[in-house]
């Protein structure tokens, strides 16, 4: 006769605290809220003076002309990545600080250093046109993803729970670059509507329309894309063993070299000819970025299939119900989970949906990690942290989960009749899994 062991196992014993009252004294400056003040500060100092230099540069007008037209695509972009990391989706404080970096910290240090560079060079070889020509070629490159990519830096050092992978290195550095390409294309917008005021041009033939055109219609991508290469490199560095450190150190910087690379070859396309830009554009720019596209989405997809192959160890422990990792490992199935608990139980059950998911696919890419020999050494506390937020939203989120098994494979999966909902079985380990997916999307 089967046996099952009881819905929620007991935890193992673990050692216990070396230091005898378990509690951890941190040094003044490791204190959280020292950190988010002084980091609040930077941001905020960076906001007042970036906004200054702007507005000086455009005028009034002019300033406010370009922030109009420059947040036209912010929404949209920041929506695709969110898309993207709809799998394991990260914090918003995350978000919310990378975009705030990237349009105060670093727009301020790629202005001020670019400025700097170029009045240097023009200077030191007594031609301003050459040195306008180098510094947007080879110093501005170098200068505005270094700074972008300390942003990415910063989270995968003081975040690295909630970087685990490329996707994470992906959103990160895209919404870092959009909030960079925010400030710039204000400045850009707003120079452009005050020569169009001196010239009294207007319309489609003005400065102003062809600027919004390139910048904003044509290639509101192309800072996203530069460093996102940044972003990649951190996430391999992540998914990379803590014995790896060669590794953990070259691909990010290969990454960053490759995105000041790519970003010095679109700025140098308007020196190639007439045309130069319009080839750049369709011959490298869009196969770029429709191969990183794919390369974003299949490295999501294969989150899912991690999700499925990991989490049916916890089934037979007796941690999660049968169809879970079938459920968890679909996004049609996960959003059907959401909707059904958000429609019937209100939207506080659909949020609590929204983070068992998260919180199970975290356990899934951890256990993964830690099959490989890529955990780290809190893998034993962390996968307990992690079953102690699955457990306490059990109750709550069970009767959306079991309807989306129910709905989304109605046919059920080959040689397996999953059991009702409160029958014996449903917390059962000895259940069958084949390696056939009935869900899709």
């Amino acid at each position: 006769m089967a046996t099952f062991p009881p819905p929620y196992p007991p935890y193992p014993s673990y050692p216990p605290d070396p230091a005898g009252d378990g509690l951890r004294h941190p040094r003044w400056w490791q204190r959280r809220w020292v950190r988010y003040g002084a980091l609040s500060t930077l941001l905020a100092l960076s906001g007042l003076v970036i906004l200054a230099l702007v507005r000086e540069q455009t005028g009034t007008e002019g300033f406010l002309v370009g922030l109009g037209l420059a947040v036209l695509p912010v929404p949209l972009l920041i929506g695709a990545f969110r898309w993207l990391d709809r799998v394991q989706p990260g914090p918003w404080r995350n978000l919310l600080f990378a975009f705030a970096w990237g349009a105060c910290a670093a727009a301020l240090i790629a202005i001020v250093a670019n400025s700097f560079a170029t009045r240097w060079i023009a200077t030191a070889t007594a031609d301003p046109s050459s040195a306008d020509t180098l510094g947007a070629t080879v110093i501005a490159p170098v200068v505005e993803e270094s700074a972008k990519a300390a942003a990415v830096l910063l989270v995968f050092l003081f975040r690295r729970r909630d970087f685990t992978g490329i996707v994470d290195g992906v959103v990160i550095a895209g919404v870092t670059a959009t909030g960079f390409a925010f400030t710039e294309n204000i400045l850009y917008l707003g120079t452009a509507f005050g020569t169009d005021q001196l010239s009294g041009d207007t319309g489609i033939a003005s400065v102003t329309a062809a600027t919004f055109f390139v910048r904003i219609v044509m290639s509101p991508f192309a800072h996203p894309l530069f460093t996102v290469l940044t972003g990649i490199g951190f996430g391999i560095a992540a998914f990379s063993g803590e014995g790896q450190r060669v590794r953990r150190v070259l691909v990010p910087l290969a990454g960053l070299l490759l995105a000041m690379s790519m970003h010095a070859f679109w700025n140098g396309s308007s020196t190639f000819g007439q045309y130069g830009f319009f080839a750049v554009y369709g011959t490298f720019m869009v196969p770029v970025f429709g191969l990183l596209t794919w390369l974003a989405i299949w490295t999501r997809q294969r989150e899912l299939r991690t999700v499925r192959e990991e989490l049916p160890a916890y089934v037979y422990a007796g941690w999660l119900a049968a169809a879970e990792p079938f459920v968890l490992g679909s996004m049609r199935a996960r959003q059907m989970a959401r909707e059904y608990a958000a429609y019937h139980f209100g939207k506080p059950a659909g949020r609590a949906v929204a983070e068992y998911e998260a919180y199970a696919t975290t356990l899934a890419l951890l256990r993964r990690r830690g099959q490989r020999g890529r955990a780290g050494a809190d893998f034993v506390v962390r996968e307990r942290q992690l079953l102690t937020e699955l457990r306490s939203r059990r109750e709550l989120v069970r009767p959306a989960l079991d309807y989306a098994a129910r709905t989304a494979a109605p046919n059920g999966w080959p040689g397996y009749a999953p059991p009702a909902y409160g029958a014996p079985g449903w917390y059962g380990a000895a259940v069958p899994y084949p390696s056939y997916n009935p869900y899709r999307g």
